[in-house]
């Protein structure tokens, strides 16, 4: 039985993901699927006011809210799933699970992006490529907006120019 990872954060480009594990799970039945959520930590000054328990129970229902959608799709497709969440910095936590739960490959949803945006931009996908010790399967999602295909890469630039402004001053 091989295991797949599938990280589920709600977004269209992780759905198009999830949906290429379930149609890879309709092909060949010996699949195993988990879904993961990953929750970012409160910060420290809200997360002193909670007891551990309330923090757990919030971060719990806001992954639970954040899969419905893929809890949809598996349960329309027949497919037996397990659904997994955890806090913390997202690329380290899929990494993480993906060892404890042993899993064959990973299967993340990523937006398509150009060169520049994708140098520039620290993206979770490309730290788990990184740091994983499991082959990961990107499925290519929509194209980005305008604003970050040209926003991000003219904003570096007009602040390398203004650096090198500064250094000739």
């Amino acid at each position: 039985m091989l295991r797949v990872l599938v990280p589920f954060d709600g977004s269209p480009n992780a759905l198009r993901a999830l949906r290429h594990a379930v149609a890879e799970y309709q092909r060949h039945h010996e699949l195993e699927l988990h879904l993961l959520n990953v929750q970012p930590r409160l910060s420290r000054h809200i997360a002193n006011y909670l007891s551990r328990h309330d923090r757990d129970a919030w971060h719990q229902a806001q992954a639970e809210t954040a899969m419905a959608s893929a809890n949809e799709v598996v349960a329309k497709a027949g497919v037996p799933c397990q659904t997994h969440w955890a806090v913390g910095d997202r690329a380290q936590e899929i990494c993480r699970e993906a060892g404890r739960l042993d899993v064959h490959h990973i299967v993340m949803g990523t937006a398509r992006k150009n060169s520049v945006t994708r140098m520039l931009e620290d993206s979770v996908t490309n730290r788990v490529l990184e740091n994983t010790p499991v082959p990961v399967e990107v499925v290519a999602g929509d194209a980005v907006s305008r604003l970050e295909r040209w926003g991000l890469p003219m904003g570096a630039l007009a602040a390398v120019g203004g650096l090198v402004w500064l250094a000739v001053e």
